[in-house]
């Protein structure tokens, strides 16, 4: 990653506030750039404000797609739309592996998320990201344009393939049969959902994800490590009943608050990242995964 980062810290909370409700569909692009006119000074614009909050993929990533160690490959993942899964394993197995599904943001499957497959590689599972958007070309180039494409999808239809994801890579020769899975927003809700629907889920890490429904808690049977940022306004709110739920059906969980951090925080190519919680919240989740899914260190 190179080049001069912008943070949370260079905007007004209002603009921060206004880009989270753009991004998740509450309120449209003119009205996002009006509210923000009001802090556009000087040569700034709103549209530049946009701009600059917007991700930039080309200095966010982490492992280099030809890296040595890992293998990666494109499949189709038997379902009606056949979607396609961006599969990733260490380039050495010597014997069957644990995996991780993973599950992108309302956008598509971007390069962060394909990045995300691939640190999990390289931490040495078997990782897959489908992209939910294949029947319509798969992620455009830009997340404005993604998210308008995963609107217009099925909510029903793209958690029956999700779970037709899961069912994929357990069907993988090599894969252990203990298969975990991770989601960021969008993704993470999606989580939180596979912990209820699917019986065989082993262990489960939502990112600032929506809560299952209180009264499917007890269907849960995988261990679940929960992210959540301090600031995020829209799910904060709900941490807390969900902990209390999990707690009182008996679910292995743990639940982790990162302080000062906002909704986004681990997506390391726009500004909302936060680099200490963004780091010790994946030092949790590969550490929660190779617990959890019987890898050794």
């Amino acid at each position: 990653m190179t080049g001069t980062r912008k943070t949370t810290a260079d905007f007004e909370p209002e603009v921060l506030d206004a880009f989270d409700k753009y991004v998740h569909g509450f309120i449209d692009r003119r009205t996002f750039l009006n509210r923000v006119s009001l802090f556009a000074i000087g040569s700034l614009t709103a549209a530049g404000l946009l701009e600059m909050l917007a991700p930039n993929y080309a200095d966010a990533q982490e492992v280099e797609t030809d890296d040595a160690s890992i293998v990666a490959s494109h499949v189709e993942i038997p379902s009606p739309l056949k979607w396609d899964g961006y599969l990733v394993r260490p380039a050495t197995m010597t014997e069957t592996m644990a995996a991780v599904l993973v599950i992108h943001e309302n956008r598509g499957r971007n390069p962060y998320i394909e990045d995300v497959a691939r640190r999990l590689a390289k931490a040495g599972f078997i990782a897959l990201a489908p992209d939910a958007l294949t029947s319509l070309g798969g992620w455009p180039g830009n997340d404005d344009d993604g998210r308008t494409l995963q609107r217009s999808l099925d909510a029903t239809m793209m958690f029956e393939h999700w779970v037709a994801s899961f069912n994929y890579l357990k069907s993988l020769e090599d894969c252990n049969g203990m298969i975990g899975t991770v989601g960021f927003c969008y993704g993470g809700g999606v989580v939180n959902q596979l912990a209820v629907s699917v019986s065989e889920l082993a262990a489960a890490v939502p990112f600032y994800g929506r809560a299952a429904k209180l009264i499917d808690v007890p269907r849960i049977r995988a261990s679940l490590l929960i992210h959540s940022a301090e600031l995020d306004k829209r799910l904060m709110p709900a941490v807390g009943p969900y902990s209390k739920a999990l707690q009182a059906a008996g679910i292995d969980f743990e639940s982790h608050i990162y302080a000062g951090a906002h909704h986004g925080f681990h997506n390391y190519s726009t500004p909302r990242y936060d680099e200490g919680s963004a780091q010790l919240a994946w030092q949790r989740t590969i550490e929660f995964f190779k617990t959890k899914l019987s890898v050794q260190s």
